[in-house]
């Protein structure tokens, strides 16, 4: 799927989207070409000036965009959970659940329910709202829920004697776990979707390497380089948005499908295309001990019924 495809794809209009983390980067591009395709935004931010400009950027070329602002601070369960409430009590379907607001490599810290900030804001409050969601997006038909995961699992393990840095802290090393657990939480969530016979589906999608404000704590001297003298190997925000659309939208896309740029080592591209993932992402039998465990950390058990 390009940006000519996605022009070309019919009114969506009665659809409703929530997109995590929508006021900037990637979630700010795939709101705005959802608003493109007429599908009601939910921008889900922590921060609601910061979302209201996002609201006036993107009707600059969306004038007609139905985006409506709702607070979530993914680094407080109990703001997901008031969050995942204000919703439900609003509103009567939910077709698109986009788990795209994260953070990459800053310094340590935690979140206020003691979790690793990458793992707490990355995957362990998007396991919870999903939860919280799902059974409001299996009465809305042709629902899905988009993981976003990253290049980054490639190098991911599961450390569970460490998952909130309890031993030690590598800020990449964190990173990548929590994209890994992205992913595997995608796979794990369909197979289980799947043997409930439930018609959501849970998907997974990477930007590959993206200008964005994910680069914030990155060294200023490795920005510089990236901005000045290797952009050309990086996508833009828009650019690496259109696998998260393609996986929201995609008319061939099935349960447990992962999706990013179809360039030279999927780094950037002008197509959004099906890739592969890791062969330890896949492992069934640490999924389910990754889900045991997040189900025991935030409190929250989901229920198939």
């Amino acid at each position: 799927m390009n940006i000519q495809d996605i022009k070309n794809l019919s009114s969506q209009k009665g659809r409703i989207a929530i997109v995590t983390g929508a006021n900037i980067g990637l979630g700010l591009e795939t709101a705005r070409f959802f608003a493109l395709k007429e599908i009601k935004v939910i921008l889900a931010c922590r921060n609601k000036s910061k979302a209201e400009s996002a609201v006036n950027e993107i009707k600059k070329t969306v004038p007609n965009a139905d985006l409506t602002v709702m607070l979530l601070d993914l680094s407080d369960l109990q703001s997901v959970r008031d969050f995942a409430k204000a919703y439900t009590d609003q509103y009567e379907r939910l077709d698109l659940l986009i788990n795209n607001a994260g953070i990459m490599v800053p310094p340590f810290s935690k979140t206020k329910d003691g979790f690793e900030s990458q793992m707490g804001v990355n995957y362990f409050a998007h396991f919870l709202l999903t939860g919280l969601l799902l059974s409001l997006l299996e009465k809305t038909e042709g629902s899905r829920i988009v993981a976003l995961g990253s290049m980054a699992h490639k190098s991911g393990k599961i450390d569970f004697d460490n998952l909130n840095a309890e031993k030690s802290y590598s800020k990449f090393g964190a990173y990548s776990m929590s994209k890994l657990s992205c992913i595997m939480f995608a796979y794990e969530l369909q197979r289980r979707l799947t043997a409930n016979n439930y018609q959501v589906k849970a998907v997974a999608a990477h930007p590959g390497g993206s200008m964005t404000n994910l680069m914030q704590h990155i060294p200023s001297f490795m920005v510089f380089l990236m901005e000045n003298l290797f952009s050309g190997m990086f996508n833009t925000a828009q650019m690496g948005a259109l696998p998260t659309v393609y996986a929201a939208l995609g008319e061939d896309i099935k349960g447990g499908d992962y999706t990013g740029p179809d360039g030279f080592r999927e780094i950037k591209g002008n197509n959004a295309i099906k890739v592969p993932s890791t062969n330890y992402s896949h492992r069934e039998d640490l999924s389910r001990l990754l889900w045991d465990e997040s189900e025991r950390l935030t409190h929250f058990n989901y229920s198939f019924s």
